[in-house]
């Protein structure tokens, strides 16, 4: 087995004293000290990642939209420059392969981003999607770092780093958008999506100017309470927030109306994108199974597999789950059958062996104050 790949910054997090691990592929930061303090300053000042495992794919040309239409569920045509959308790409069975986003940066030019484990196999999906649409599919994984400055003090630090008429761009910048912006003396695209429930940016830069700007949001995070985050707090913070993450919750043998994706599929565009027949055919027979939250009751929390019971009857499993350091009690997301997902529902979950009391909940757990 091949030795985990690098990013371009792993020498900062070396420096910085973080604890590794493999993610994907990839050897990165799980943290840098205390796992709490890191999802603790996300979410009351601010946390720098390492985002750069993730995958960067450019497709541009005449038919880009329409092809865009025909490979990915959602409807990118329908989406104005500068703004961005997450959507799923499937294969024929309606199986997810992986979620994304895709960013519109011109009439013809479209970013768009999958996971780090599945960046090589959207890449290859997408390029034999094109075949037949005048367009040109430009994998740039390899040459593009991804650093992401989350928590609510994320515009006050980038404001200390562009130029006066590009602060009203940071702070002006709705969700879900992006655009290019000077950071630091550096050209990125700036975005502001997130998978933390807080405010933030997300800055796409070429793999030789990354070290730098993360050294420069570093420096100018100082008197604003940033502090370097891993992998471990990202997680706790987008369970927190109710996101799924494709391994767990997403999944080949899983389809976007069982993890309450239906609505980013669209039926209502006139392409016909890989797996549309079969995802007609499961949102007419509804889904097997639903994707809910769960609140634990008790103090001790549902890890990912365990399984969710009523009345001694086992009707899901925990997909992930730990306790919830902003809200104080265990979070969980699971998939139950349909009849077991109504919120106030009480369930079980089997912590190896004994059962623990939990409660179907509105997703997401947690949600910022605006």
């Amino acid at each position: 087995m091949s030795d985990p790949k690098k990013t371009s910054l792993h020498a900062q997090h070396a420096d910085l004293g973080a604890s590794f691990t493999d993610f994907g592929g990839w050897d990165m930061p799980l943290k840098y000290g205390s796992e709490l303090a890191e999802h603790n300053a996300v979410r009351a000042t601010a946390g720098l990642f390492d985002l750069s495992h993730m995958g960067e794919v450019w497709v541009e040309g005449p038919d880009a939209a329409t092809y865009l239409n025909t490979a990915l569920a959602g409807n990118m045509a329908v989406m104005k420059v500068g703004k961005a959308k997450y959507s799923v790409i499937c294969n024929e069975a309606g199986g997810i392969i992986d979620d994304l986003i895709t960013y519109r940066r011109g009439e013809e030019k479209f970013l768009v981003v999958p996971n780090a484990g599945n960046a090589p196999v959207v890449a290859a999906a997408l390029a034999e999607r094109a075949k037949g649409f005048d367009v040109v599919v430009t994998d740039a994984s390899a040459e593009t770092s991804l650093v992401a400055v989350q928590g609510p003090n994320a515009v006050a630090i980038l404001h200390e780093l562009v130029d006066e008429a590009a602060k009203s761009v940071v702070s002006d910048m709705s969700y879900y958008a992006a655009d290019e912006v000077t950071v630091a003396g550096i050209d990125v695209l700036l975005a502001r999506t997130g998978y933390t429930g807080e405010d933030g940016f997300e800055l796409y830069v070429p793999n030789a100017q990354a070290a730098e700007l993360w050294d420069a949001l570093m420096a100018a995070g100082t008197d604003h309470g940033l502090i370097p985050a891993g992998l471990a707090c990202r997680d706790s913070l987008r369970l927190e927030a109710g996101m799924p993450l494709y391994g767990n919750e997403l999944s080949l043998e899983g389809n976007p109306f069982e993890a309450n994706l239906g609505p980013i599929v669209s039926f209502k565009k006139e392409e016909d994108f890989v797996g549309r027949k079969a995802l007609e055919a499961i949102k007419a027979e509804g889904a097997k199974k639903v994707l809910v939250g769960l609140k634990g009751l008790g103090r001790r929390a549902g890890r990912g597999g365990y399984p969710v019971s009523v009345d001694g009857v086992q009707v899901g499993a925990v997909t992930s789950g730990q306790p919830s350091p902003t809200l104080g009690y265990p979070v969980a997301l699971a998939y139950v059958a349909p009849e077991f997902a109504e919120v106030g529902t009480k369930v079980d979950v089997d912590l190896r062996g004994k059962p623990e009391a939990f409660e179907v909940v509105t997703l997401p757990f947690y949600t910022r104050a605006k």
